[in-house]
């Protein structure tokens, strides 16, 4: 694919583009889409807030949240099977915890960023 740009910028993303040996593969772009996209549901982004602080079975985060069980299973379940959260058991109880810690980093940066933004406008 040709560009009509002429323009030196565009030659010069022409020569990062094939020289950078950190592109990612798109199978990686994907994987990355995937981690954000779990971010995406206040009721998952809720649920993680209450992880950072201690490690909760699912009656405990549906009381706190004041949601039924069957929602916030449903969401624990979409957050174990991207390797989010996890569990062990406790007789019939699962506990649920971070899987681990970048999870609350990438939170971390997320809510930085939006309050950078608030101190702008």
């Amino acid at each position: 694919m040709k560009n009509s740009c002429d323009c030196d910028s565009y030659k010069q993303c022409e020569r990062i583009n094939c020289e950078n040996e950190n592109n990612l593969k798109e199978e990686q772009y994907l994987e990355l889409s995937t981690l954000f996209k779990m971010f995406s549901d206040p009721t998952r982004l809720k649920i993680l807030h209450l992880l950072f602080e201690s490690e909760l079975c699912v009656c405990d985060i549906a009381n706190v949240l004041q949601m039924s069980h069957s929602s916030i299973s449903h969401q624990l379940s979409v957050l174990r099977q991207y390797r989010i959260v996890k569990y062990y058991r406790v007789g019939k109880h699962k506990v649920y915890g971070l899987d681990d810690c970048h999870i609350k980093q990438i939170f971390e940066a997320g809510y930085e960023h939006i309050m950078e933004r608030r101190k702008i406008e």
